[in-house]
């Protein structure tokens, strides 16, 4: 699932930032009352009134990142869609029955479009908004490495994702967290704000809130990670379950075979849907990996 989470993560930020900067300055602007504050409260602050503007802002964030998740993937990766019923070469054939017998396997009234992206990476993604638009896409650095049943490990891994509809339940985490963010980083702000004059009140409240709100989204990010640590190992789960035990752990070791190859370090590109794919490297702490240790997938994995 690899890169598809920080994209998720990263649109959020974007998305809650540019309608706190718009709002903000519409109210400061126009009639609009968008301070929340109307003397309720010990802070003088409009508790209900926060709360609602921030499930719509952050749910807002949430499912927008959700509703482009599959055309951003596609752009960024330069992903090669294949149409079944188009002229595929042999290897592209193969791709594309994998993933449609998994899918099959997997209970999926939908097949995932399916698409090779051009990288020597060993690496594979799926993402979309739904069961119904989904997309499982593998690198052709994967294909030339790993043998059979290891690249029908990693799809089955990948169809797992998809069937378990892991990216609508990231959307709903992530319209939780992205509430708490809003709600929290203007309070924050707020009681920042009355620190300095009156004058300067709108310009210092308006710069905490951004300020607030991308350290409160760096946090928030950890919760998201771990997460999808979790659902890792789901899908792992999931994977064995689609093509067999065997060739589930046959993968992992393959991945882990070539994992200093599990992204490119001159793709400019690559670190923004890192949590996307199936295998991915360790970022500052656990805390922030989208991905647990291969060798902690691989035993639980066997001891299941």
């Amino acid at each position: 699932m690899g890169k598809r989470f920080m994209l998720f993560i990263l649109t959020n930020i974007l998305v809650m930032t540019t309608i706190v900067i718009v709002w903000s300055l519409i109210t400061r602007f126009t009639d609009i009352s968008g301070s929340f504050e109307d003397g309720s409260g010990g802070l003088g602050i409009n508790y209900v009134s926060l709360m609602v503007f921030s499930l719509l802002v952050g749910f807002i964030g949430s499912f927008f990142s959700l509703a482009i998740s599959r055309w951003v993937a596609k752009k960024m990766m330069k992903v090669k869609v294949l149409d079944p019923d188009g002229q595929l070469s042999r290897r592209e054939q193969a791709v594309v029955e994998k993933v449609h017998r998994l899918s099959r396997a997997a209970g999926l009234a939908h097949m995932p479009e399916v698409g090779i992206y051009q990288s020597p990476e060993v690496n594979a993604f799926a993402t979309g908004p739904s069961k119904k638009r989904s997309l499982v896409a593998v690198s052709a650095g994967l294909l030339d490495n790993m043998d059979d049943n290891a690249v029908e490990g990693v799809i089955a891994h990948e169809v797992a994702h998809v069937a378990n509809g892991d990216m609508v339940t990231m959307t709903l985490l992530q319209g939780v967290v992205n509430t708490f963010v809003v709600f929290f980083s203007r309070i924050a702000a707020i009681l920042v704000s009355r620190l300095v004059r009156s004058e300067m009140q709108f310009i210092v409240r308006f710069a905490a809130i951004i300020i607030f709100q991308i350290l409160f989204s760096i946090l928030g990010s950890m919760v998201v990670m771990a997460y999808s640590r979790y659902r890792e190992f789901h899908a792992d789960r999931g994977g064995a379950d689609l093509a067999g035990r065997d060739k589930m752990a046959h993968a992992l070791r393959s991945l882990k075979a070539h994992v200093d190859r599990a992204t490119v370090k001159d793709r400019t590109d690559d670190s923004a849907i890192q949590t996307m794919k199936i295998s991915g490297k360790g970022g500052m702490s656990k805390l922030f990996s989208s991905h647990p240790d291969l060798d902690e997938r691989i035993a639980r994995l066997e001891q299941r």
